[in-house]
């Protein structure tokens, strides 16, 4: 998401199409969101990539734990689209449920001195 670490990565070779959702769950990991299979609303960025090369890049900064797969998402005007989504593996003993899906209500950017984004 714009602001957040990653969107440094995905930010040269992505357009932004705007906010969206898609259906699961979201934790929050700490230092990132993690979104599970489940019944919620999990919202977010919806992105084209422009740059077809930039899928193994994100795969791997979204590491090991992560499973890129295909998900229908809603944009904000209602649309639906097929997108890559990145579905959380891991453990979750200590992962905290966000239960309205918005990770940058509980997480708002704040100003860095030293331009560290979040993930």
């Amino acid at each position: 998401m714009r602001g957040y670490a990653l969107h440094r990565v995905l930010a040269p070779g992505a357009t932004l199409l705007g906010d969206g959702a898609v259906r699961g769950r979201l934790l929050d990991l700490g230092r990132y969101p993690a979104l599970v299979d489940g019944a919620g609303r999990v919202r977010g960025e919806i992105y084209r990539l422009d740059d077809p090369e930039l899928l193994p890049v994100l795969d791997r900064e979204e590491g090991y734990n992560f499973e890129r797969r295909h998900a229908i998402v809603t944009l904000a005007n209602g649309r639906r689209a097929r997108a890559w989504v990145y579905r959380y593996r891991g453990p979750q003993n200590r992962a905290v449920p966000i239960p309205d899906g918005d990770y940058r209500r509980v997480h708002p950017l704040q100003e860095n001195v030293n331009g560290d984004d979040r993930r």
